[in-house]
């Protein structure tokens, strides 16, 4: 496992992470808790004008209303929201922050970068224009690192191809740095994560762990240079080659861990996800630290929540939570094949009350 020591560029380096209860990803609010949050907003359904669940519009379809032009929106909490526009495009729109999740603001600015725009990646789209989202504690921290934390944003939406264009800052009590993303992307060629379907292997592009290794740097300082690397690795390249590959359901695995994302993909296909444990990549590390205790309260609530709909076969409580770890800018979970990446399991005939299914 190697490290090395924290630099921020400054002569007396601050530890971002100290500054916020959570980290990355893990700060999101509990799946559950948000669910039942976001209930009350979500239209009754209309027989005959939207498509049932796991059933994308067909191709040039036109589902009626206004309201009828939001393709993807709150019913299956996919990862971003695709608008039709009328002309044969749509619009992908989605926004996303947290907390440092490391110590190091360029990096901060450029994992944060990476997760927001994978969520436009995530639904078979292309960024176009992001939008800097910034809270930051000016009486505590020096503006210097949030132009850091800006800069390593605008290197990775750079290398996107996705304009900056502003942003809104506010005054706040912990540092949260974040990007509001718009995108295209073709209305016939979604990927979406409800369109899974029995018979189909599951790939994931990048390896789990990453969670589990920001704990360990928050609570020691230590650095992981290659966890750092796979979260501002961006998941353009990986959705391209889903397309590429004629996949049409996905996902990307971010706070609610691998087990949480696949079940609502699961659930919202109509099927059951089947994983092969050890198939699953694994950051070099991260069977370590978790085994030294480095796991976050995020990762645990996202196991309390999948539980129910659970078949965990022999798998032992750590390989659980590392299935489950929150995840900070995690690769994509596409049903389908993608050549250079592991195939670690297969969507399966639905099976009553189990939507994953470990073996």
């Amino acid at each position: 496992m190697k490290t090395v020591g924290p630099a921020t560029g400054s002569a007396a380096p601050v530890r971002l992470t100290s500054y916020a209860r959570g980290g990355g990803c893990a700060c999101k609010i509990p799946p559950g808790e948000l669910e039942a949050m976001v209930a009350g907003l979500l239209p009754p359904p209309s027989p005959g004008k939207t498509p049932s669940p796991g059933q994308a519009p067909s191709p040039g379809q036109t589902l009626g209303g206004d309201e009828d032009r939001l393709l993807v929106g709150l019913d299956d909490g996919d990862d971003a929201a695709v608008v039709r526009t009328g002309d044969g495009t749509a619009v992908v729109s989605t926004a996303d922050f947290f907390t440092p999740v490391v110590d190091d603001a360029r990096d901060w600015g450029r994992i944060a970068a990476a997760n927001a725009l994978s969520d436009v990646y995530a639904m078979g789209g292309r960024p176009l224009v992001a939008l800097n989202l910034l809270g930051w504690p000016r009486d505590v921290l020096p503006a210097e690192l949030a132009g850091e934390v800006l800069a390593g944003a605008l290197d990775v939406a750079r290398a996107a191809g996705c304009l900056v264009g502003g942003g809104h800052s506010i005054d706040s009590p912990e540092p949260l740095y974040g990007m509001a993303v718009t995108g295209l992307v073709d209305p016939d060629r979604l990927l979406r994560n409800d369109a899974g379907r029995p018979g189909v292997p599951l790939t994931l592009t990048k390896p789990l762990g990453v969670g589990i290794l920001n704990n360990r740097h928050k609570r020691t300082g230590e650095v992981f240079a290659h966890a750092v690397a796979a979260m501002a690795a961006l998941n353009d390249k990986a959705s391209a080659a889903a397309l590429e590959a004629g996949a049409v359901c996905a996902t990307d695995v971010t706070g609610f861990g691998l087990l949480g994302h696949l079940h609502k993909l699961a659930r919202a296909s109509g099927v059951t996800a089947v994983v092969d444990a050890a198939a699953v990549p694994v950051l070099d590390g991260a069977r370590e630290s978790l085994r030294a205790g480095y796991v976050s309260g995020g990762t645990r609530r996202n196991l309390d929540w999948v539980r129910p709909h659970l078949d965990a076969g022999r798998a032992g409580e750590d390989q659980l939570q590392l299935l489950a770890d929150a995840q900070t800018s995690g690769g994509l979970l596409v049903a389908g094949e993608i050549p250079g990446h592991p195939v670690i399991g297969e969507l399966v005939p639905a099976v009553a009350g189990t939507t994953l299914v470990i073996r």
